[in-house]
């Protein structure tokens, strides 16, 4: 197996996860046992951000990212065993109504999954009024194949279950499609460090976190301070990419297959410029591709790092349609972006 196979089959077992905001369970059970014995401590914070210590020594360096995908939640089941949504994060994260409709649906109850469809009002009986109307939460639903309420609620649908998009994940040549790239990346990045690296190379004290709620407001990268203190952090996050037709290239210069992107600032805060030089400079040794980017309308947990005082760079996987059901990314970027990383924390640190 090549080991563009390899990350392949990592990112895909990944992102078929459940895991939406607030109900990250799923993908932490599977950190948790893949991480297992290969760190030298493993514990779960009082917030829910799960914690590794991977050794090594010198300079405490944080690798992280975020379990949680973008979702929805449970708001109401109508007397017909329609169930209506209410969206799973913050209203500037929002996603766009059309992104659901069509895709198959998983709703995750107190301790039984869900399957469904997003359905809307089919063009043949849309009223003119309708027509004209922008598509809402109140014209998206989740069909799931009851007449009534009370078969629902006995199926396990209840007001503020989660609600993800749940297609399959797609191989087409170079390229990568489904869900949660954002933010599988990471996790897959940090997992394969741990099947590779050799801990004798280390140049730091090196930790890594996979944090709660992201997508609601970086929920759990904001207490990650109470709970480790680290000298500087990398935080791993895909995020978008202008190569495709309707985005003009003056504003998003970047492409799939040029390689990971070092984001200078985001729409939260201006990231670290030594360690956006120092990884730039290991990646040109190193023969690895980057590009350099301001991503105007993305945040990432990186803002809530430096805003308890932890240096931090933000390596971006560049992927097409963010925040929706078919979410596309580079082999080719993803292999770079691990070697990035793999670099960055064998090469002694100027900390």
């Amino acid at each position: 197996m090549t080991d563009q196979d390899r990350h392949y089959e990592m990112m895909k077992e990944l992102m078929e996860l459940p895991g939406p905001t607030g109900q990250e369970g799923p993908v932490m059970d599977w950190l948790r046992e893949r991480w297992q014995g290969q760190v030298e401590e493993l514990w779960t914070a009082r917030g829910g951000n799960l914690f590794a210590h991977v050794g090594g020594t010198g300079p405490k360096l944080l690798v992280e990212g975020h379990a949680d995908e973008i979702g929805f939640v449970v708001r109401s089941i109508d007397e017909e065993g329609f169930v209506w949504l209410a969206g799973g994060q913050a209203p500037r994260g929002d996603v766009d109504k059309r992104f659901p409709i069509g895709q198959p649906a998983l709703i995750m109850g107190r301790d039984t999954y869900i399957e469904g469809h997003f359905a809307t009002t089919s063009g043949h009986i849309l009223t003119e009024q309708q027509r004209n109307q922008k598509l809402g939460y109140e014209h998206v639903f989740v069909d799931i194949g009851v007449t009534s309420r009370d078969e629902a609620l006995e199926l396990g649908v209840h007001p503020g279950a989660g609600v993800i998009w749940n297609p399959p994940t797609r191989r087409v040549r170079n390229r990568v499609t489904g869900k949660a790239v954002d933010d599988r990346f990471a996790l897959a990045i940090m997992t394969l460090l741990l099947d590779d690296l050799d801990r004798d190379k280390l140049a730091y004290d090196l930790y890594f976190c996979a944090t709660i709620q992201e997508e609601i407001g970086l929920v759990g990268a904001s207490s990650i301070r109470h709970d480790l203190d680290i000298d500087l952090a990398l935080a791993l996050d895909n995020g978008p990419v202008g190569d495709i037709p309707t985005v003009d290239r003056r504003t998003l210069p970047t492409r799939l297959g040029g390689g990971p992107t070092l984001v200078h600032k985001d729409a939260r805060t201006h990231y670290s410029k030594d360690l956006i030089w120092r990884l730039s400079d290991i990646a040109d040794e190193a023969g690895l591709p980057v590009q350099h980017a301001v991503w105007e309308f993305f945040g990432s947990d990186g803002d809530a790092l430096i805003q308890q005082g932890i240096p931090t760079a933000l390596i971006g996987l560049q992927t097409r349609y963010t925040h929706s059901p078919f979410e596309t990314f580079d082999l080719a970027d993803f292999d770079a972006a691990y070697r990035l990383v793999e670099a960055f924390v064998s090469t002694p640190s100027e900390v």
